[in-house]
């Protein structure tokens, strides 16, 4: 169960292409998610493990207290995480899907729990080399103060998508005392 604004945002992907088809960077229009878009940010990927911040919505820069323009996403994330949330991210432009994250905003003193998404975009027709994101925060951004989210702990990582649901797994019966399929 995700947030209903992260769920407008897949929606969105989804009526741009994403549901079978990869959107392309040209098929995204701000205009169409103007209420979202402080909270809004679109990632580039110059090599595996390299996710320059493209663009930034006023919301995500007031919570890290600067512009994040440049800055790779993984540098933001624990050390720990980071190898999780890369491969992650590999896997949503390979299947192309969109996945939510569930991390935590540190700062020196307060937390903030947050949702974010990634939905991967191509920047031409069929290579996913960018992501829309979203910042949906999931506990009051007033009690962060002044502090700056200084690092991002990843909690979970769901994939939404086709590829994601769960499959049927193959059970053993017995038949006359033989297992069988």
């Amino acid at each position: 169960m995700v947030h209903s604004n992260t769920q407008r945002m897949i929606d969105y992907w989804r009526s741009q292409g994403g549901f079978r088809g990869l959107p392309v960077r040209s098929a995204i229009n701000p205009a169409d998610f103007s209420t979202l878009m402080t909270q809004t940010f679109m990632l580039g990927r110059v090599a595996s493990g390299v996710y320059p911040i493209r663009l930034v919505g006023g919301l995500v820069a007031d919570l890290h207290k600067r512009d994040l323009r440049g800055q790779n996403m993984l540098d933001l994330i624990g050390e720990r995480d980071r190898f999780n949330l890369h491969t992650a991210l590999e896997t949503a432009r390979r299947r192309p899907e969109p996945m939510v994250v569930e991390m935590e905003g540190k700062t020196n003193g307060a937390s903030l729990m947050l949702e974010v998404l990634f939905a991967p975009i191509a920047g031409a027709p069929g290579s996913p080399e960018r992501f829309l994101g979203l910042y949906q925060p999931l506990s009051l951004v007033a009690k962060l103060g002044d502090m700056p989210i200084r690092q991002l702990a990843v909690r979970s990582i769901q994939g939404v998508g086709p590829a994601n649901e769960e499959t049927h797994r193959l059970k053993l019966a017995t038949l006359d005392g033989r297992r069988v399929a």
